[in-house]
């Protein structure tokens, strides 16, 4: 072989290849930005979501009782379970007598506990303790101090089961904001208004905003008990964290965090989806259940212009630290959509958890919305991975296989796999439904389609638009659409069944915008978004 330089070709002339790059192929078409069929009220292409977590801050890790051991264990102590629930029952109504004869005549609610039935009110804190003996808590690590009233009157701690009050309760007969319905709970609603609790209505916003201003004015004043929330608003399986609700950070006053923990080789003891009778049987039928806790040091706020987010970050930051673990976007509301698809029978009710205050943050709707877009979504039949597939989604969005359908599909299908999960749904119905020229283009919508004239859109209308604006649509087709429309069945669509649908329903605002124009391709109609 002949000795080559660095002048010599690397290839010899019968070795040249000619490459010829094509500038219309499909490759190039395959990047080519999507149709927008929501462009006319400003609407961008849907923000691309965070790759779902792997981490699910809600799994209990042992649901259900398997191996040999867990059933010998559970058969053993049998006899112990009995003693157990003796003295739970026992514990729990002599609490409840002496807190009724703490409370009574007690008509003041709004100022401090006096001296003297807070005193009759240690008879109850005690029975609190034995309870959480009969739990198999028998004696209880600690680690730090609680600081001082005087210092830190806020708590706040992570939440993993239902021992976390019945043990602050105990220690610190601390001041609790609880939902309104654990006032009903029988024995315990009684000791709950004992310890002064502050409700909460969780969908309504002047409630949470009265429920910050009580928080402070009991922070402000020494003789009430310090308060101590669980910021995350839910339980969690305590290996990480969840966003911190605002709520404690309002106020300014220095807060001090304190991190539970229950160290465990057979039996997880956090709440997750595991029911209140099981969870208090496992415990009931353990030797010894293992539960830690740390006083971590108070967190003051850094001075008078210092945010409540920057401060609610700066305490999520250390209890993140100490329990070495990540602060997810998960809320309370990943918990209302994950039992939604659990009464479905999901196969993976965790897929259709979407880290809820992320979605709050960018997109502003409430928890309580996104439960509606689930609802929605499950009606349209996802398979086992949580996918739905084009037919099913025209279908229970009552709309028709024509251009328009496919690119309002297409708009959602961030991924371009021919089907759609619930959080490439949410967020392109909400990410449509918070653009702000959307409400307006629904008002000019049921205008155009005859509410300027009238108070109502008859069937008629609906129909003659729908097969006017878009070609083909059959007319039990457009019968079916109207019927979305008519919620009250009364025969017509007025101004708020219209507006209702379409918030519920923000995807069909895509039907009826002003700007349609028609061309002719074959004998199809195509419509063309300018």
């Amino acid at each position: 072989m002949a000795d080559n330089d660095v002048t010599t070709p690397l290839l010899t002339s019968s070795d040249h290849v000619t490459i010829t790059v094509d500038s219309t192929s499909s490759t190039t078409n395959n990047h080519s930005p999507k149709p927008n069929p929501f462009a006319f009220i400003g609407c961008s292409s849907v923000p691309i979501s965070p790759t779902p977590l792997t981490v699910d801050p809600f799994r209990n890790n042992t649901p259900r009782m398997e191996g040999v051991y867990e059933w010998v264990k559970v058969v053993v102590c049998l006899p112990l379970v009995v003693v157990r629930l003796v003295l739970f029952g026992l514990c729990l109504a002599v609490g409840y007598v002496a807190t009724k004869i703490a409370l009574g005549g007690w008509k003041d609610k709004r100022n401090p506990m006096p001296k003297w039935r807070a005193g009759v009110m240690w008879v109850t804190r005690m029975c609190a303790r034995v309870i959480l003996f009969a739990f198999g808590y028998h004696w209880i690590k600690r680690r730090g101090r609680p600081a001082p009233r005087e210092i830190a009157p806020i708590i706040v701690s992570n939440h993993v089961s239902y021992i976390e009050p019945i043990f602050y309760f105990y220690e610190l007969f601390a001041t609790i904001v609880a939902s309104e319905s654990h006032d009903s709970l029988p024995f315990v609603g009684t000791i709950v208004r004992a310890m002064q609790v502050i409700y909460v209505d969780r969908s309504s916003p002047s409630s949470r905003k009265q429920v910050v201003q009580e928080i402070k004015r009991r922070a402000s004043y020494d003789k009430f008990p310090r308060v101590l929330l669980f910021p995350e608003g839910t339980t969690t399986n305590g290996r990480n964290l969840i966003s911190f609700q605002l709520g404690a950070f309002i106020a300014g006053y220095p807060i001090q965090p304190v991190i539970v923990r229950y160290p465990h080789v057979h039996f997880d003891q956090s709440w997750g989806s595991v029911s209140l009778a099981m969870l208090m049987i496992r415990m009931f039928t353990q030797f010894h259940n293992f539960f830690e806790v740390e006083y971590l040091p108070v967190i003051y706020p850094l001075d008078d212009k210092e945010t409540a987010v920057h401060f609610r970050e700066r305490t999520a930051r250390a209890i993140a630290t100490a329990i070495n673990g990540v602060q997810t976007g998960h809320s309370y509301g990943d918990v209302l959509l994950y039992m939604k698809a659990q009464e479905a029978k999901k196969e993976n009710p965790s897929s259709y958890m979407v880290e809820m205050a992320t979605v709050e943050s960018l997109f502003h709707i409430r928890s309580l919305e996104a439960v509606e877009f689930v609802d929605k979504f499950l009606a349209m039949n996802p398979d086992s991975s949580g996918r739905v597939q084009y037919d099913d989604f025209l279908k229970v969005l009552r709309l028709q296989d024509c251009p328009l359908s496919e690119k309002v599909f297409a708009f959602i299908d961030v991924e371009n796999r021919g089907t759609i999960t619930f959080r490439q749904f949410l967020y392109a119905s909400a990410h449509v439904m918070t653009q702000p020229e959307f409400h307006q283009a629904c008002e000019v919508a049921f205008a155009e389609r005859g509410g300027a004239v009238k108070a109502y859109i008859d069937e008629q209308e609906l129909q003659d638009f729908i097969r006017h604006a878009i070609p083909g649509w059959k007319e039990d087709g457009v019968h079916e659409l109207f019927e979305l429309f008519d919620s009250n069945n009364d025969g017509r669509i007025n101004k708020d069944d219209f507006l209702s649908c379409l918030r519920r329903n923000p995807l069909l605002i895509a039907l009826f915008t002003p700007y349609l124009q028609h061309k002719e391709c074959g004998c199809n109609g195509v419509i063309e978004i300018v």
